[in-house]
């Protein structure tokens, strides 16, 4: 018995040394990888390498734990970096060109406009763009679209039909299982809890989601008329008939210059620059690109500076981090923004889909108390909705792209109910009080009346005091708010008729006007917020320790999966929601 208990110690004391070495080898590496961007060099003739698969969020992230930055330096350049760098690449005389190669990204319609944007101000300088694809989606083509030359593999497929949508409704799911969404709302276009209450799309959310599709279609047709010097109506007509799904019909319409294999493409890049055919040429990626940037401080001139603020993601309150909003992180970051005096002028990047009612309200607080030091301009991301709007409304002025969904100004509150499903399992709860409202709501319980007149009213004092906020920030009544309110989404396009944002533009024209209003003529920018995450935090982070959510993937399939986080993050809002009334994910 002691020889196994020795074995065992010492297979025991195997395991931990190995599991010490591991994350001491990680460690090293990373400390050395993270150096590694001071060794970035640029060749002369050389081409960028346009991969945005790996790129989600407009702003990377940084943090006040230097363990966590070394932890997430693969993952340290954000949108705002690549549109950065594809700026300074189009002064720097090493790069001739940018080459788009199957390119997958996760960007979301704004997004993609901002770096299609900063693509199109790159080509004026003379420099090549090029793209090939084994198979074009519809929103990458949208990117690809500014290129000089695009590829199709002959193998390939093309993606242009228009968009579309799809919401999921959950009526009989409840009914089956006894489990019940209790729902109380304000606005007829607060949809985000609609799925919950029918099993089909009320004609006031189809009203809104047409609109809003048309909206975002028609920017995306009219770039890509400009683009490939296409009329809209014949870019209506392909969609309408398919009559781009093969490179042939592609090419025949007009949608891309050549049919051929990445060799022939890259071929044509040896041509461009010159270098001979047994050769390859120089290629630099656009993440390593952007670090060097970020490395040597590119940006900016003078001692003022320009503070941009970054609000992305769901907005829930707590610290905050990069896939999420959370009032400590934002109030931290305008109060450092406010109190430094080399900092004249404020942007605040809101990319949000809204969230808790009680954290935009003190969000939008920090901004009314830093707006008295300093001007505040807003620039709307792929969404600036519900709380996302809220924490905007008070802005000095307020940029959207053409394709940012804002707007959904209402509120909703959704209680879970498990009575149902209790009744069937044969479980009874029963209460006892001192008082008639001395219980809490309990899941397992029937909303009574008074509890559903209570929450009404918390729902309407919140929507009171959203409309009253967006009244004050945007010049306009209350009835003129409430009318444009109801929780309806309106696009950027949409929203600068009917007062909800004031100019159309991206975050350059968002610093441009910051800086008039400041009476700067140069500037430096310095990114917030700094996020206050330790080295155990990221840790959780890592593939160990997510194994529950891959075996339960691997087990039920990734939709399956998504449909179960749906109902679960659905159960996990409580209080009153300023959110977005809908997930739209457009095909």
């Amino acid at each position: 018995m002691k020889f196994l208990g020795n074995v065992l110690a010492t297979v025991v004391g195997i395991f931990i040394f190995m599991v010490l070495s591991f994350f001491f080898v990680l460690i090293i590496g990373l400390i050395v990888g993270s150096t590694s961007s001071d060794e970035i060099h640029v060749k002369e003739n050389s081409v960028i390498e346009l991969d945005l698969s790996a790129i989600t969020h407009d702003y990377a992230g940084k943090y006040s734990d230097p363990w966590v930055t070394i932890f997430t330096e693969s993952a340290s350049v954000g949108v705002s970096d690549v549109v950065n760098a594809i700026v300074e690449a189009k002064k720097d005389d090493k790069i001739k060109g940018i080459s788009i190669v199957n390119n997958n990204s996760g960007l979301g319609m704004a997004q993609t406009k901002a770096v299609r944007d900063a693509l199109i101000d790159f080509k004026k300088s003379g420099k090549f763009i090029v793209s090939y694809a084994d198979g074009y989606s519809q929103k990458e083509y949208y990117l690809n679209s500014v290129a000089d030359t695009l590829y199709l593999n002959p193998a390939g497929d093309m993606e242009f039909k228009g968009l579309a949508t799809e919401v999921m409704f959950f009526k009989d799911f409840q009914d089956k299982t006894g489990i019940k969404m209790e729902v109380i709302r304000h606005g007829k276009y607060k949809s985000a809890v609609e799925p919950f209450l029918d099993n089909k799309m009320s004609d006031a959310n189809r009203e809104q989601l047409t609109a809003l599709l048309n909206s975002v279609w028609n920017t995306i047709v009219t770039d890509v008329s400009k683009s490939r010097k296409l009329p809209v109506d014949k870019l209506n007509a392909i969609a309408d008939g398919l009559l781009a799904r093969t490179p042939e019909m592609a090419k025949a319409q007009g949608l891309i210059d050549k049919i051929g294999y990445e060799d022939q493409y890259d071929a044509g890049i040896r041509k461009a620059l010159k270098v001979k055919k047994d050769k390859d040429y120089n290629r630099i990626k656009i993440e390593d690109y952007a670090k060097r940037l970020n490395t040597i401080g590119a940006f900016g001139e003078g001692s003022d500076k320009i503070a941009i603020i970054y609000a992305q993601g769901e907005i829930k309150g707590g610290k905050g981090d990069v896939d999420y909003i959370g009032e400590e992180a934002m109030r931290t970051a305008l109060q450092k923004a406010r109190k430094d005096k080399n900092i004249k002028a404020i942007v605040l990047r809101v990319d949000s889909p809204g969230g808790d009612a009680m954290t935009s309200e003190l969000i939008w607080r920090e901004i009314e108390v830093t707006k008295k030091v300093k001007p505040v301009v807003v620039s709307m991301g792929n969404y600036a909705a519900s709380g996302g709007y809220y924490i905007a409304c008070n802005a000095n002025e307020i940029f959207a792209e053409e394709n940012t969904i804002t707007g959904s100004i209402g509120v909703f509150g959704m209680l879970p109910n498990f009575t149902g499903l209790a009744n069937k399992a044969g479980i009874n709860t029963v209460v006892v009080q001192t008082h008639k409202n001395a219980a809490e709501y309990s899941p397992f319980r029937p909303l009574s009346d008074d509890m559903r007149a209570q929450t009404l009213e918390s729902v309407e004092r919140v929507y009171r005091t959203f409309v009253t906020r967006v009244a004050t920030g945007r010049k306009m009544t209350f009835e003129q708010v409430d009318a444009i309110g109801q929780g309806r989404v309106w696009s950027g396009a949409e929203a600068i008729k009917i007062g909800l944002v004031d100019k159309i533009g991206g975050m350059d024209d968002a610093l441009k006007a910051a800086a008039k209003m400041a009476h700067l003529k140069q500037y430096r920018t310095e990114n917030f917020p700094e996020y206050d995450k330790n080295l155990s935090d990221m840790l959780s982070g890592l593939p160990f320790a997510k194994t529950k959510a891959t075996l339960i993937k691997e087990e039920v399939g990734e939709e399956n999966y998504e449909l179960l986080q749906k109902i679960k993050q659905a159960n996990s809002r409580k209080g009153v929601q300023a959110l977005m009334p809908f997930e739209l994910e457009i095909h």
